[in-house]
């Protein structure tokens, strides 16, 4: 099980390293992030990225072990890389902290919005990434709709990576 779970997170750090790039070129050229900063702007989407990887891992295959072990080694994956990029210590560090953050607000989000289903997940998760983008200036609207489309995309692209990879592996 272990194996499989390792597979699915290389499969899953493959799509986000492929995917959220790609995606955040769409969302300059969208105008949907005139006026933020552009480094709190790409900040921030990375994290809202890679949240939408860890909803498609839950959304394609539940809650269990495995799943937890899936995501751990999808982040390893991506930290590495992170480390990588990275131009020093504290550059790293301050991604991993604002990363911790923004899952503890997104998980806290969702839960909140869990009833309202995937699109009211998805709504709340864009308004916070939104506000977050902006800060300290209040967000346009038709960003926290452009991001929550986009979160809600990677969501199902991850999703299916999931249910490729169990699949292929004869789950």
């Amino acid at each position: 099980m272990a194996e499989v779970a390792q597979a699915l997170g290389r499969a899953l750090a493959a799509f986000h390293h492929e995917v959220e790039p790609a995606l955040w070129t769409d969302l300059e050229q969208s105008g949907a992030l005139a006026g933020a900063p552009a480094a709190q702007a790409r900040a921030e989407w990375e994290c809202l990225a890679l949240h939408a990887c860890v909803r498609g891992i839950v959304a394609g295959g539940g809650f269990a072990d495995a799943t937890a072990d899936a995501v751990d080694a999808m982040h390893e994956r991506v930290l590495e890389r992170w480390a990588a990029e990275a131009a020093a210590p504290a550059e790293l560090s301050a991604r991993r902290e604002r990363l911790a953050s923004r899952y503890a607000e997104y998980g806290r989000l969702g839960q909140e919005r869990e009833a309202e289903g995937p699109e009211g997940v998805a709504a709340a998760l864009g308004i916070a990434a939104a506000a977050h983008v902006f800060a300290p200036s209040p967000p346009a609207d038709a960003t926290a709709v452009t991001l929550a489309d986009l979160h809600a995309a990677m969501t199902e692209g991850a999703a299916e990576v999931v249910r490729r990879c169990a699949s292929d592996a004869g789950a």
